[in-house]
């Protein structure tokens, strides 16, 4: 008896163990978890994009690279998860592919969940479409966001039929923008031609308060405040859901 008494906890400190070390693999190879939240146990997905957006061709093996071809798997399969009631998406990119970067915005606009998006030290360029895709943003006082016009090794490139291209992806990713802030495309425009704030380029920086002002995201906070507003997001769709019963 005693002897199994011993190998039961023993049991116990193992599955604890291979789950930590599940979570820990999940974290490195995908960026993303499964969060569980107190005793009402709402079922959160944590999502990250850090880095360049890496696209059809794989970026440089030193930079920090967050690959489409793994979220949007992933974002499909917290859409038929039931245990997955919303998703939590932490952003610091400084941009990179643009078809990848709509590509995984226009999944996250798709998604019947709750999601919240938290944007840490920056989401640049492409960056910014992901992070409005979301039901609700926010951004850390210190975040920073930067719009700048579609462009090629950072110069504007002289054929005709490139510019008018690169021109109709930057109406496409202005449209989606403005489709999903509080930011019309107009002003947003003005903001990504604006030659006096960036100096090897045209673009504005926003930093955290400007962002929210410009309404480009919908409030300053951090990881409590997006937390508890995705909770809430939960709450009012769990609520939905039982008087549709």
């Amino acid at each position: 008896m005693e002897k199994e008494n011993r190998e039961e906890p023993d049991r116990e400190n193992t599955d604890v163990q291979e789950e930590r070390n599940r979570k820990d693999e999940e974290i490195r190879e995908m960026g993303t978890l499964s969060l569980q939240n107190g005793a009402k146990k709402r079922g959160i997905q944590l999502l990250t994009i850090i880095g360049e957006i890496e696209g059809h061709e794989a970026v440089s093996g030193n930079t920090k690279a967050t690959k489409y071809e793994h979220l949007l798997p992933r974002l499909a399969e917290a859409e038929e998860d039931e245990e997955t009631e919303g998703i939590l998406i932490l952003l610091n990119t400084l941009g990179g592919d643009v078809e990848a970067g709509l590509a995984i915005a226009e999944m996250i606009a798709s998604l019947s969940k709750p999601t919240v998006s938290l944007v840490l030290g920056g989401s640049h360029s492409i960056g910014g479409p992901l992070a409005v895709s979301a039901d609700y943003s926010f951004i850390v006082p210190t975040g920073t966001m930067i719009v700048h016009p579609v462009r090629s090794t950072g110069m504007f490139i002289g054929v005709i039929q490139s510019y008018r291209n690169m021109e109709r992806t930057q109406d496409r990713i202005a449209r989606f923008i403005a489709d999903h802030s509080k930011i019309s495309q107009e002003r947003l425009l003005e903001l990504m031609l604006d030659s006096t704030q960036l100096v090897k380029d045209v673009g504005t920086m926003l930093e955290g308060k400007e962002a929210v002002e410009e309404g480009l995201i919908d409030e300053v906070g951090g990881i409590s405040q997006a937390l508890a507003k995705l909770r809430e997001l939960i709450d009012e769709r769990r609520a939905l859901d039982r008087k549709f019963k």
